[in-house]
C-alpha cells in the first residue's frame, strides 16, 4: 500500500513542472494583432501615437481571465524571441497596457526603432498560438528645432 502511495505522490510531483508552465492560454487561429498607425517605413517625429488593432478576439484589463480576451503589450526594439512559457517582461522596452488601452503616446529618441505588439492572457503570458503582430520598422527624425540648430 505504501508503494502505490509513493508512485502516485512521484507521478504528481513530477506533473508540477509541467504545469507551472503550459500557461498559454488557447487563442482562435484566426486572431490578428497589427498596427493602426504607424505603418511599416514610417518616419515619425517627436512623441507619436501608436494605434494597437486586434481582429477575432477581445480587450481587456490584466487579471481579467475571459475567454479569446488579453490585453496589449508593445516591444520596442527587443530582438530576443518572447518566451512562451513564461510572462511577458515588464521594462523599458516590453511596454504593458494592463488597464486594457488600445493606444499609447510613445516618445523615443532619433534614430531606427522596431515595434512589435504581443498579446497577453490575465496573467502576462502569451497566448498558445502566440497572437502577435507584424514586427515593424520605424525611424524617429529629430524634433524641428533640432535640425535648425
Amino acid at each position: 500500500m505504501k508503494i502505490s502511495h509513493g508512485v502516485v505522490l512521484a507521478a504528481a510531483i513530477a506533473l508540477l513542472p509541467g504545469a507551472a508552465y503550459s500557461q498559454g492560454k488557447a487563442a482562435p487561429k484566426d486572431a490578428k494583432l497589427y498596427f493602426i498607425t504607424p505603418h511599416d517605413g514610417q518616419k515619425v517625429r517627436g512623441g507619436f501615437w501608436v494605434r494597437f488593432g486586434l481582429r477575432n478576439m477581445g480587450v481587456t484589463h490584466a487579471g481579467d481571465d475571459y475567454q479569446n480576451a488579453g490585453h496589449h503589450h508593445l516591444l520596442v526594439d527587443v530582438s530576443e524571441p518572447i518566451d512562451p512559457k513564461e510572462p511577458i517582461p515588464q521594462d523599458k522596452s516590453h511596454l504593458h497596457f494592463g488597464a486594457g488601452q488600445t493606444e499609447t503616446m510613445l516618445d523615443l529618441p532619433p534614430g531606427p526603432h522596431t515595434l512589435q505588439l504581443v498579446l497577453g492572457d490575465a496573467k502576462h503570458y502569451p497566448f498558445e498560438p502566440p497572437v502577435v503582430s507584424e514586427k515593424i520598422a520605424i525611424r524617429v527624425r529629430p524634433p524641428a528645432s533640432a535640425r535648425s540648430k
